[in-house]
């Protein structure tokens, strides 16, 4: 049985190497893809969703152009909006539903994948990251050690706060509210108010939507 790559070992989930040329070259590529988005200035928005699909690596083909511009930015209203700047590591393991905002200087470390569920926002300087360190710095070793990660999962319908801090492993449920400037280190259950470093349950969500 061949031995796994370092990227095949980095989608597992498992102890990783990160500054190998394979995973050097997907990082450039992302970060070349989002410096285009981050510069791309006044575009129509079918412009700016195709230079997002290139930072994600979506090959979805976009839908024909149509002449009127009003009606052809329309075809894009369910595509989620980035507020620029915005980086990643790798962009392929970034999932995004419809009708999301995000505000400027998200950051997303997408060692394994951040999911984030329709119709959730962002405030600005939002911090995700899927990917961490080993504690021993024995193991750890600089640019040379192996690195690790767990999945983020936020569900639809949250309200992320400016400033949110969200570590490896976490889940946000469907419909949350995390408060700014908190740092999320343990799941948040479905239509709960988490605040605070450790983010800590505040209240339950009274709503009529349906988990």
């Amino acid at each position: 049985m061949a031995e796994l790559t370092e990227r095949e070992k980095m989608l597992r989930g498992e102890l990783f190497v990160s500054f190998t040329p394979d995973l050097i070259a997907a990082r450039n590529r992302c970060k070349y893809a989002y410096t285009r988005y981050n510069n791309a200035g006044e575009v129509p928005r079918r412009r700016l969703v195709e230079l997002w699909k290139d930072v994600i690596e979506d090959k979805t083909p976009l839908p024909p152009r149509l002449d009127d511009p009003v009606a052809d930015d329309e075809l894009f209203k369910d595509e989620p909006w980035i507020e620029p700047p915005v980086k990643a590591d790798y962009g392929f393991n970034v999932i995004i539903g419809k009708n999301v905002f995000i505000n400027s200087n998200c950051v997303m470390i997408d060692s394994l994948p951040i999911t984030i569920g329709s119709r959730t926002l962002f405030g600005p300087n939002v911090s995700l990251f899927a990917g961490t360190h080993p504690v021993d710095p024995a193991v750890r070793n600089g640019m040379e050690g192996p690195e690790m990660g767990a999945p983020i999962t936020i569900g639809e319908d949250c309200w992320i706060g400016g400033n949110v801090t969200i570590l490896p492993g976490v889940t946000i449920g469907k419909g949350s509210t995390v408060g700014a400037g908190s740092v999320v280190t343990k799941d948040v259950p479905p239509f709960h108010v988490v605040a605070g470093n450790p983010a800590r349950i505040i209240r339950k969500i009274e709503t009529t939507m349906k988990e």
